[in-house]
């Protein structure tokens, strides 16, 4: 069901890309082609011998509001460079100008390798160069542009953070391993089981999932994130031993993911606090709030949940649940 939502989010961002696209294409929003009449002045005079020379490209906020067809801007002087190329002047806006829309997005869309905007001088009189007619590379397609550029980026960082995984999970996975054959999980499931019982009624006392879950969720208490990702990787798999069905989740799942989710944090986050140093501490209190509050919703959510009538249909640890398919389980394999 999840790749059904995933595939129908992607074709509707790619139609709404498409519609708006078109749309620019049919205003011609970004008037590809035409020349932009602009006004220059050098701060340190004109010399025609000279292949760069600073200057301040202006024009009227009307008249750019009548050429591009918004509303006038608040500015409308940038400071640049006329330069001389084999190809003909060109004016060089500095990078990080403010710049207007529609202008801002030529810019970030036709910007050089040097990171600013560059336009083509189409008519300039070197006897007086105060005027001048700028065209700038053609921009199409912008929306269909930007997610597919957003898809690479995203798919780079999830490699990243896969790779960046597979350490921690190792070593903490390892830590695990040794601590259940030292029976310290076992240990540590007589110590919760007051605690996690109510929460988790399917799952027997003295279940290795229950030590699991408290190592998942102490990790969360304490910011450690990447600690509770294999911790709630193997609390899954021992729920799924206790699981009559390979595809649907048990009440236990449900309970666990929503936990896992929500959880309360007494510590901040790890990232959060080598990002903001002790400025944290400003923070603590509105962490725990806000943290407490979305596990108490997240367990009445939860809860609520089982109760209705088609998750308890649904249910396969249910007496109407879905029967066990013949491949081996998860835990099993």
């Amino acid at each position: 069901m999840l790749n059904y939502i995933w595939a129908g989010l992607i074709v509707a961002s790619f139609v709404f890309a498409g519609v708006y696209d078109a749309r620019d294409l049919a205003r011609d929003t970004y008037r590809n082609g035409e020349p932009v009449p602009v006004s220059l002045a050098y701060p340190e005079g004109y010399d025609a011998q000279r292949r760069a020379v600073p200057v301040t490209i202006s024009m009227s906020g009307a008249e750019y509001a009548d050429f591009y067809g918004t509303d006038a801007p608040a500015s409308t002087s940038w400071s640049g460079t006329l330069v001389q190329t084999a190809d003909g002047r060109q004016v060089r806006f500095d990078a990080g100008a403010a710049l207007p829309e529609p202008l801002a997005t030529i810019a970030g869309v036709s910007r050089s390798n040097d990171d600013e905007l560059q336009g083509r001088v189409t008519t300039f009189d070197a006897g007086a160069p105060t005027g001048a007619s700028l065209v700038f590379e053609p921009v199409r397609f912008v929306k269909m542009n930007a997610i597919a550029a957003a898809a690479l980026d995203f798919a780079e960082t999830a490699a990243e953070i896969a790779l960046g995984l597979i350490g921690v999970l190792a070593l903490f996975l390892g830590l695990l391993k040794i601590g259940e054959e030292a029976g310290l999980v076992h240990s540590l499931v007589r110590f919760v089981r007051p605690v996690l019982r109510p929460l988790f009624p399917d799952v027997p006392d003295d279940h290795p999932a229950l030590g699991m879950i408290a190592l998942n969720l102490t990790a969360n208490i304490f910011g450690l994130g990447n600690a509770a990702t294999p911790f709630g990787i193997k609390a899954m798999e021992e729920l799924q031993t206790l699981n009559p069905s390979d595809d649907t989740a048990t009440d236990a799942m449900v309970m666990l993911l929503a936990i896992n989710t929500a959880s309360v944090q007494i510590m901040p986050p790890v990232l959060l606090l080598a990002l903001m140093g002790l400025q944290i501490n400003q923070l603590i209190f509105a962490i725990i709030l806000t943290t407490g509050a979305s596990l108490v919703v997240a367990i009445a959510a939860a809860k609520l949940y089982s109760r209705l009538p088609g998750s308890r249909a649904s249910n396969p640890q249910g007496p109407s649940g879905p029967p066990r398919s013949s491949g081996p389980s998860p835990a099993e394999v």
